[in-house]
């Protein structure tokens, strides 16, 4: 019988490589995990650090930009070639590029009420200078969201399979914000907090998910890490001087004593993809974000929170990636020559 196949995206660092660690200290011999990663090298290493300390670890890799188009069919392609189930594919992958950081603002909130809160979610102080992909996208919609939509729409024939359970795990934030996103301007084109829009996005793309494919046995959720220092949060402020990234640490574990929020660590920003591993998902809340929570004594706990989201803007907004998707493979398919046609039509529900 073919143990559990777990695809992770964006696994190569940061979270989720700490959630591939979780899940092989767990159990080594039952599963198959694939890393996919736009970096191979990074991968390489990545999976060289995995069977170090599990030897016996059945661990694959993956090429796969989620901001390329082809890059993301031709990835899929090879997962059906490889696999004949996916149990779990975790979304994880995602960038947050040229953030802009409001120093006045951000010394000024340090000693306000509203200093968790800023952050944990980026509130007030950070914005980001979105760029454009070779497909015509805006960066960081294509990466951090159409890149997975994509992915699962090509991955339907080994998620939707007579008797078997799989699950769509989406790694998004508190900085979702529904004031960031505009339904007439899915790609964040006309704003300046990309990053928090895809992320809502993904709120509102896994309730439709739901919605579609709960009959099929296949279910998503949406979880979110706290406040993690990962290469994400230091790229915010690549000039900031290691030194303050020092100083700052005491009074980050300090604001810890008095919120749950702050994880701190990849270990600890995992604690909701690992648990949502052992969860049933048919009994799970596909209108609740699952937060990875540290107390102040350090210890890990996962808690349901709902989203601010509503069923009828979700369903808006999956016609609208629909729309997106049969541009996109119409353009693709102009682009490429005759012997680099597409691998798969793309899927035939919608």
């Amino acid at each position: 019988m073919m143990n559990k196949v777990v695809l992770v995206t964006g696994a190569n660092s940061g979270i989720g490589l700490a959630l591939c660690e979780r899940l092989l200290s767990q159990d080594t011999e039952g599963l198959q995990l694939c890393l996919a990663c736009r970096n191979m090298r990074r991968a390489q290493a990545a999976r060289s650090a995995l069977l170090a300390s599990h030897p016996t670890a059945q661990v694959a890799l993956l090429q796969m930009d989620t901001s390329n188009i082809f890059s993301v069919i031709s990835a899929a392609h090879e997962i059906k070639l490889r696999y004949c189930r996916l149990d779990y594919l975790y979304l994880n992958a995602g960038i947050m590029p040229n953030a802009q950081f409001d120093v006045k603002a951000f010394f000024k909130g340090i000693f306000s009420s509203n200093i968790i809160t800023m952050f944990a979610t980026g509130e007030g102080i950070l914005t980001q200078k979105d760029g454009v992909t070779s497909d015509g996208l805006q960066d960081v919609f294509a990466t951090n969201l159409f890149g997975h939509f994509l992915l699962i729409r090509e991955l339907e024939p080994v998620l939707c399979r007579a008797g078997q359970t799989s699950q769509l795990i989406w790694t998004s934030s508190s900085n979702a914000q529904r004031s960031a996103f505009n339904l007439d301007d899915i790609q964040h084109q006309r704003g300046t907090q990309p990053y928090s829009s895809s992320k809502y996005a993904s709120d509102l793309l896994s309730l439709a998910l739901n919605t579609l494919y709960n009959k099929q046995d296949l279910y998503s959720s949406v979880i979110c890490p706290g406040f993690v220092m990962t290469n994400l949060t230091y790229s915010i402020l690549p000039s900031f001087p290691a030194f303050l990234w020092t100083v700052l640490m005491p009074v980050f574990w300090l604001i810890r004593i008095f919120t749950n929020t702050f994880t701190l660590t990849p270990y600890n920003g995992a604690e909701a993809l690992f648990w949502l591993f052992k969860q049933k998902p048919e009994s799970l809340d596909p209108q609740a974000k699952y937060h990875s929570l540290t107390s102040g004594l350090g210890n890990n706990y996962t808690q349901p929170r709902k989203m601010d989201i509503d069923l009828e803007t979700s369903e808006a907004f999956y016609e609208k990636l629909l729309q997106l998707e049969n541009e996109v493979r119409k353009k693709l398919k102009e682009k490429q020559p005759a012997s680099q046609c597409l691998h798969s039509a793309g899927p035939r529900s919608s």
